[in-house]
């Protein structure tokens, strides 16, 4: 019998319970993996809650991201073969030891990368490849923000950026935060708590402010970015740590500047194999390179994903964290 973590109702982290279950055979274009190593995100917490809705509704097993090993595949896979490294990023059910897996959406995982990389950067490190790569093309001389930087997106957000040619500012909850943003490469860090960010980027930029803003953080930090931004610059609003967004008047975005406002998702930037692979490749190559280290903070044990949700809500965290089966 294989384990995973279920959710039959909304809440805290309470309501992730361990339940053992037969995973049975791959059907038609599906892969049984067994996992090695399942990586913990913020919209793990959002699915847990209610915030986002499960596409399959409840009962449901949460996770987006995890790396292991094809151990069998269904009819028509041509994708992955058995025996094959691989991780995903994107369907709903990683909180398990074995699954069974779309194969369009699993990655052949290079030499070089190692399953516990993988787990822990799949789903933040093709995120900080679609923000900085599409989203908006970050170029040598630019200066951009990036908030919550000793996250695990914002980590690997301030290393790339760096080998791109820009100029870091990042805010952090934190002087430990902020002694690991500086670490990673930011040139500027802004503890937020205790600074008007707002204040600061113009003190920084001499009144010019950004191209861009990187915003995973969301209701608490929203309309002061807008304040970072100059003459028709781009917000990038990619995540609520701390809730989602209020309503407000888009007149707003024409007083300061016409300004432009995104809420980009990782699943429409790799929506097809081709747009999937060339993103996991992008960021394969960088970590391979060493221009983006990946940091395994944190590791906890599958069944006690209740607690590794407690950490990561309560700031407790840095870089990736890890549930291992």
């Amino acid at each position: 019998m294989a384990r995973r973590i279920r959710i039959e109702q909304h809440g805290g982290p309470e309501v992730l319970k361990v339940e053992q279950y037969e995973v049975g055979e791959p059907g038609p274009g599906e892969a049984r993996v067994r996992q090695t190593a399942i990586g913990l995100n913020f919209i793990d917490t959002y699915f847990r809650s209610g915030l986002y809705p499960p596409p399959s509704g409840l009962p449901f097993t949460p996770g987006n991201e995890a790396a292991g090993v094809v151990e069998a595949v269904g009819e028509g896979v041509t994708e992955v073969k058995v025996g094959q490294r691989v991780a995903s990023a994107s369907s709903l059910g990683a909180y398990a030891d074995e699954r069974l897996v779309p194969a369009k959406v699993l990655v052949p995982l290079p030499d070089g990368i190692s399953d516990e990389q993988a787990a822990a950067m799949m789903l933040k490190g093709m995120t900080a490849q679609y923000l900085l790569r599409q989203t908006y093309v970050v170029k040598r001389g630019d200066t951009i923000l990036v908030h919550a930087a000793a996250g695990g997106v914002g980590l690997i957000m301030v290393q790339w950026a760096k080998d791109l040619g820009a100029t870091v500012i990042g805010t952090v909850g934190s002087e430990d935060k902020a002694e690991i943003a500086r670490q990673h490469g930011a040139d500027h860090v802004i503890l937020y708590k205790q600074e008007d960010f707002a204040q600061r980027v113009v003190e920084i930029t001499g009144g010019a402010k950004l191209p861009v803003v990187y915003d995973g953080v969301g209701k608490a930090t929203f309309m002061k970015s807008l304040d970072c931004l100059r003459p028709r610059g781009l917000m990038v609003t990619y995540g609520n740590a701390s809730g989602p967004v209020d309503a407000f008047n888009l007149g707003i975005l024409s007083q300061k500047g016409s300004l432009y406002v995104t809420r980009p998702t990782l699943f429409s930037y790799t929506a097809t194999r081709d747009e999937l692979l060339a993103c996991a490749n992008d960021l394969f190559g960088v970590v391979k390179k060493g221009t983006v280290k990946i940091g395994i903070n944190q590791r906890f044990p599958l069944d006690q994903a209740a607690d590794a949700h407690r950490a990561l809500e309560g700031r407790e965290t840095t870089g990736s964290t890890l549930l291992i089966p």
